[in-house]
């Protein structure tokens, strides 16, 4: 093994350091979080009581993120899986201009994009009072996300010729859509779904100017928690808030991960 030089050692202590950087005040956050009185340290003794306080003033934040998000999954699913479909089939200028356009959304700030919203459709009362108000924001939000997955994989392989094939032994468009495309596609379909519902989850600048006192979700409840609780409080919000993002990271990072050449090669079989 070669040895290893000052180089090496130095970017390994810059890393750590910037890690460390990162990590403390996350640590610092759930630790206050757990502990009976932050200003005393773990010292005063660790307590779920916080967590308990949390789940009895917010829940209901938390029951209308997860509703938000699974909705957001849904409408993204049946609008951009059939759109990248599309987009990966049409040639010419104009689908990459549509695709870009797409993105505008991402591009735009949050807090504008919310104001266009409030400018347009901001007197429908029911409308604008309801959680459906908050989705419309989360679909413009994450769609992009859903479309740019499946577009990758769909780019990634021969598309045509796959159909081809289909249409050569009497599949009909719905079998070929589902029995070809869909199959291929699973994998920028799951890693799109666990991205679309992880930036749902914790969306703030949008949802901040479209909620309504009934209408909180988890990141607007936390800001509230941290504004007006102790801070032991906030910072339980903030742990439960891990709680339901770090799995759904996770998740995006095993999708994301390249299957096997022999895996491949069975499901070729």
């Amino acid at each position: 093994m070669a040895r290893r030089g000052r180089g090496f050692w130095a970017q390994l202590a810059f890393t750590v350091l910037v890690a460390a950087f990162l990590i403390v005040p996350v640590a610092m956050s759930i630790t206050a979080g757990i502990t009976a009185n932050f200003f005393q340290g773990v010292k005063s003794g660790l307590t779920t009581r916080w967590i308990a306080e949390v789940w009895r003033l917010y829940r209901d934040t938390i029951f209308l993120s997860m509703t938000i998000a699974l909705a957001t999954l849904v409408v993204d699913l049946a609008i951009g899986v059939p759109a990248a479909y599309v987009l990966a089939r049409w040639r010419g200028w104009l689908p990459r201009l549509v695709e870009e356009a797409l993105v505008l959304p991402i591009a735009i700030p949050g807090l504008a994009t919310a104001l266009a919203l409030i400018l347009a459709y901001g007197t429908w009362r029911e409308f604008r009072t309801s959680w459906v108000f908050i989705l419309v924001g989360h679909v413009l939000f994450t769609l992009p996300f859903m479309v740019r997955a499946v577009l990758a994989v769909l780019s990634s392989i021969d598309l045509p010729t796959l159909e081809e094939g289909a249409r050569s032994l009497g599949a009909s468009f719905r079998q070929r859509f589902f029995g070809v495309v869909l199959p291929n596609v699973r994998a920028g379909i799951l890693a799109g779904a666990l991205m679309v519902v992880t930036l749902s989850i914790g969306e703030f600048n949008m949802t901040w100017m479209l909620h309504t006192p009934l209408t909180k979700t988890l990141p607007v409840g936390l800001a509230d928690s941290y504004a007006s609780m102790r801070l032991e409080i906030g910072s339980a919000y903030t742990v439960m808030f891990f709680f339901m993002i770090i799995p759904l990271l996770i998740g995006i990072q095993l999708a994301a991960r390249p299957r096997k050449p022999a895996t491949l090669r069975d499901e070729a079989a």
